[in-house]
């Protein structure tokens, strides 16, 4: 049993945040949220490890939190003797889930907003829109409601797709260099090949650039590259690759995708721009 997602203490460093994807550590980290005073003192959780009372006398306004969750993390991966115990007990000390913040920000309980904590971003969520459900894509943040048999090989397709990650497998600190690589494989993900190698729009045939060019987004400079595509079924579509640095940690790039059905069907292409604007760190309005 491991704590799930979330901004903990990093064990090797304690004087910051650290992203944990449930299974492994990040590349990112971020300056401390202040601590919530809580309504009653929990009672503290024998046996906590050495590292975890170091971080006690670093971090005194959130020691116990603090121990624990780096407890956990310690037994999980170490596998000590009563490691499963000691992990099940400290997930009951968990500190509040990310999304959950304090003042007048977004969050995911807005229903106005798609909260992506790793990067610490909010997106609007438009009328037109629903967030993503039993999407079998990544980090697919939005779709637009309902499905439909697909044009080419037989599966199921959606009219329209915003999806959200972090870039951590290069060095690349351009926006512009990024969006310029990324499109090309948002492109050929959205209309060519899915991930079982069929061709639900019968392959992208052909494509033409609309748009290059910087844009403001949440609070930065990024920059989007647009493409037209036509496919071999079906009325094709637009793709959009949106790069800019994250509002958190080590501010590693962030890449947003969408891609749209065109025709009369499809969402309106206006909402990319609508939806770039209205971008937002998370605890800004």
């Amino acid at each position: 049993m491991t704590p799930p997602p979330g901004w903990y203490r990093d064990p090797s460093y304690p004087l910051v945040e650290r992203w944990w994807d449930g299974t492994a550590w990040t590349d990112h980290r971020r300056g401390p949220e202040a601590p919530q005073v809580p309504s009653a003192a929990p009672e503290p959780v024998a046996g906590g490890s050495g590292r975890a009372k170091a971080v006690a006398l670093v971090t005194a306004g959130v020691v116990l939190v603090t121990s624990i969750v780096t407890g956990a993390f310690v037994l999980g991966r170490e596998g000590g003797a009563g490691g499963a115990g000691g992990a099940a007990a400290a997930r009951t000390s968990l500190p509040a889930a990310p999304g959950q913040t304090t003042g007048s920000g977004p969050s995911s309980a807005d229903p106005s907003v798609v909260v992506d904590e790793l990067n610490g971003i909010a997106l609007p969520l438009f009328h037109g829109w629903v967030r993503a459900q039993d999407v079998a894509e990544d980090d697919v943040m939005m779709t637009t409601p309902g499905t439909y048999d697909c044009p080419g090989d037989p599966g199921v397709c959606r009219r329209g797709r915003v999806i959200s990650r972090t870039v951590t497998t290069n060095d690349e600190r351009s926006p512009k260099a990024l969006a310029e690589h990324d499109i090309a494989d948002a492109a050929n993900t959205a209309y060519d090949r899915d991930l079982l190698d069929n061709r639900p729009f019968g392959g992208v045939t052909s494509h033409r650039q609309l748009r290059a060019s910087p844009v403001a987004v949440a609070g930065s400079v990024g920059y989007l590259v647009r493409w037209q595509v036509k496919t071999g079924a079906g009325p094709g579509g637009y793709v959009e690759s949106l790069a800019f640095p994250s509002s958190v940690g080590s501010r590693a790039l962030v890449i947003v995708r969408f891609a749209f059905d065109a025709g009369t069907d499809g969402p309106p292409l206006t909402d990319m721009d609508r939806i770039t604007e209205g971008i937002r760190p998370v605890g800004t309005r």
